[in-house]
């Protein structure tokens, strides 16, 4: 209709680096997830979704509490049946929260929580780092140490380099450690 396809070229440089990663993640699944949740259980599974996360955890505990075995017919039906149900309750807390957004969304896009929204992300990757440093201190300091000082420091704003200098603290973290273990510190 709008005439918009893209060129050959850049699409099949595109999905050069893309397609054997999901080709060999896809045949590793069927290998993996089918002898596990059976052939009903891996269709709905990967029609709907979320299947490390939800449904091969929601079926093999359906699997334990049924005392069946996964590979039985038994289990392939306590398997599908399970999965079945976790879609299916997955669409409706999706659709109750959908219309329940729509109802607040006026309250939501206020200008007095605008400021809250601009920092879900932040807090986020500040809570899953305050995890990470919680485990791992020692290793978590010098590139703690080494970014505070260089974001309070630097006198241009860095928060555009993120992509460059997460490899950086990675890099000093490895290093870090190295040292760390070579001192027999952790």
């Amino acid at each position: 209709m709008y005439n918009a396809w893209p060129s050959a070229g850049p699409f099949f440089k595109a999905l050069a680096g893309v397609a054997p990663i999901f080709w060999t993640v896809g045949a590793i699944e069927i290998l993996t997830y089918t002898p596990m949740l059976g052939s009903g259980g891996s269709y709905l599974s990967f029609v709907t979704g979320n299947i490390s996360n939800l449904k091969a955890p929601c079926a093999l505990n359906a699997m334990n509490a049924a005392k069946v075995k996964p590979g039985t017919d038994e289990g392939e039906v306590i398997s599908t049946i399970s999965i079945a149900v976790s879609s299916i309750v997955t669409i409706i807390i999706i659709a109750i929260g959908v219309l329940g957004l729509t109802a607040i969304r006026p309250l939501l896009e206020s200008q007095t929580l605008k400021p809250a929204f601009a920092n879900i992300l932040p807090s986020l990757f500040g809570g899953l780092g305050v995890v990470y440093v919680s485990k791992n201190w020692k290793i978590a300091f010098a590139p703690l140490l080494f970014m505070l000082a260089l974001f309070i420091l630097s006198p241009i704003d860095l928060s555009g380099y993120v992509g460059i200098l997460v490899p950086v603290g990675a890099i000093i973290a490895i290093i870090s450690a190295r040292i760390l273990y070579k001192r027999n510190k952790i």
